[in-house]
């Protein structure tokens, strides 16, 4: 049976990982567990940018998801980027690994100086964990807005697609 690991990187509110592994275990028909929690690599902080580098941090994820499991998805509540971008919502490595990482930060309507919505937030965090396992799965980005797999360039870009895989995009996955 597939598996997912959800790995937290520093702390993260125990109630979001659950549900992202509720979301993750029913949209992927799989095994779906929480690691316990693992440091924030030092090195990933970039002081000019104030954010952490993505790529640096996927790596440590690869680094220690047990061969047990087929696909990781790191959580970290922290900015993170890539060097061709301002942000990223989050990365995954869609040739080996099979490892992916999401950041919660830029997910909540607070970071856009707006008043807390915590359904949005939480349904927001459930679509980035989704697409980023997507990838995990093989799936590139997908040019239908409404499919999960579309490339979240802004955060309205996240809102207006839909949880779900289009027809195209779940056929890749037989799911």
């Amino acid at each position: 049976m597939k598996s997912i690991l959800i790995i937290p990187v520093g702390n993260i509110d125990p109630e979001i990982i659950k549900e992202i592994s509720v979301a993750l275990k029913i949209t992927f028909d799989c095994k779906v567990e929480t690691d316990k929690e693992t440091s924030i690599p030092q090195d990933a902080f970039n002081a000019e940018r104030r954010q952490y580098h993505s790529s640096i941090i996927l790596k440590k994820i690869k680094s220690i998801k047990p061969i047990s499991f087929n696909h990781a998805l790191g959580i970290i509540d922290a900015d993170l980027y890539v060097p061709e971008l301002n942000f990223v919502f989050g990365e995954a490595d869609i040739h080996a690994g099979a490892a992916a990482v999401i950041s919660l930060t830029r997910l909540r309507q607070e970071f856009y100086e707006f008043n807390p919505d915590n359904r949005l937030f939480h349904l927001r965090a459930i679509k980035e964990s989704i697409h980023e396992t997507g990838h995990t799965y093989g799936l590139g980005h997908c040019q239908k807005p409404k499919c999960i797999m579309y490339f979240s360039n802004t955060i309205k870009d996240t809102d207006n697609k839909g949880p779900e895989f289009c027809n195209s995009c779940r056929k890749k996955l037989r799911l």
